[in-house]
């Protein structure tokens, strides 16, 4: 089905549903663009922030009844690129694991600038006690050329998976001892497709100097059972999946690891993914304004449109039964718009019922 049958496809189907979910504001943050997300087990919200000279307070924030607190601590949410190994530089994403953990990623790349090699971390935050357990550096990695961008940590098997939309791969992290291996680089399945340009209320999405939005490998989502990882690029339409056993054992070639990539189906364009305990994968979709979900028998469900899902970016998930997503506007800010910022302030969070 062609991308823009697709989205008709989609839309007639809102039009139709009866159950579709409603969309609720949970926050919002006036000119603070929210990217990444993380909801812990009692229901605890973590937003990150980019680094943007102008509009920016903490790069990782709690929210407690509505408010941006820093967290871990103020010190740590510093501008201060002086001490990149001890300070968010400009964190992307967040993932809170099946223990409970806080994982916070900080590729170190403000906006506009090259990444800092010695600021990218992964950070391990306790959320009993509030503080930074280890941070994971990436020293055995081409730093200059990384540009991580999502993480997924298999908390039994001691593993986080890590997209790298920069190499245009997947990076697997042993836990244990710190030590990281590259896969699926370069692959057609974590590749963008050149010829495919985002198109958002008719309007093709191009920076200031007319270079089409592009992204290679971007969202991914770990199953409950750490079975599979899904993934995909921003731009272009399929849906990928590998069983974990394949990216963990490195005694397979490139080509064998390769072999074993499912193509799952054509979902449309998607930015951010999480996958819930019943096995449905949640899309974002920032064309239809719509959050849709792939199920275990491979089928692909609308769940809410609403045309305030401006860019839906990143999701948490809580044990209220709800999903939440920051909408980033990616699209409407000065570099997608010949420096004309036609962002709809204020930026928001929002949440929306799980299926049932």
């Amino acid at each position: 089905m062609k991308p823009g049958f697709l989205s008709l496809f989609f839309l007639l189907s809102s039009l139709l549903s009866t159950a579709q979910s409603k969309l609720e504001t949970v926050a919002e943050f006036g000119k603070h663009q929210p990217i990444g997300l993380g909801v812990s087990k009692a229901n605890r919200i973590f937003v990150t922030f980019p680094k943007n000279p102008g509009n920016y307070d903490d790069g990782l924030a709690e929210l407690i009844k509505g408010e941006r607190h820093p967290y871990p601590n103020a010190e740590w949410n510093q501008w201060d690129s002086l001490k990149p190994q001890s300070r968010f530089i400009n964190v992307q994403a967040l993932f809170v694991d099946q223990t409970n953990t806080l994982w916070v990623l900080d590729p170190a790349s403000p906006a506009g600038q090259k990444a800092i090699p010695e600021g990218i971390k992964l950070v391990k935050v306790n959320l009993s006690t509030n503080q930074i357990e280890k941070i994971y550096r990436f020293e055995d990695l081409p730093r200059e050329r990384t540009g991580l961008n999502d993480v997924q940590v298999d908390s039994r098997q001691q593993v986080a998976y890590l997209s790298d939309p920069g190499r245009g791969a997947i990076v697997v992290l042993d836990l244990a001892s710190g030590k990281s291996r590259t896969v699926l680089e370069n692959d057609k399945s974590t590749k963008a497709d050149p010829n495919f340009v985002l198109n958002i209320d008719g309007k093709e999405v191009r920076d200031t100097r007319g270079n089409p939005f592009r992204s290679n490998v971007n969202g991914i989502a770990l199953t409950h059972d750490f079975k599979y990882l899904y993934f995909r690029p921003i731009t272009q339409t399929k849906l990928f999946r590998i069983a974990t056993t394949y990216l963990t054992n490195p005694a397979l070639s490139p080509t064998e690891v390769a072999s074993h990539v499912e193509i799952m189906g054509e979902t449309g364009v998607s930015h951010g993914m999480i996958a819930d305990k019943a096995g449905n994968i949640y899309l974002t979709d920032s064309p239809d304004k719509a959050i849709r979900y792939f199920t275990p028998d491979r089928q692909l469900k609308m769940l809410v449109q609403d045309n305030r899902l401006l860019w839906p970016d990143s999701f948490g998930i809580g044990s209220d039964g709800y999903l939440y997503v920051t909408a980033a506007q990616i699209h409407r800010t000065k570099r997608y718009n010949n420096g004309e910022d036609k962002v709809d302030y204020p930026f928001r969070l929002y949440r929306v019922k799980l299926p049932n």
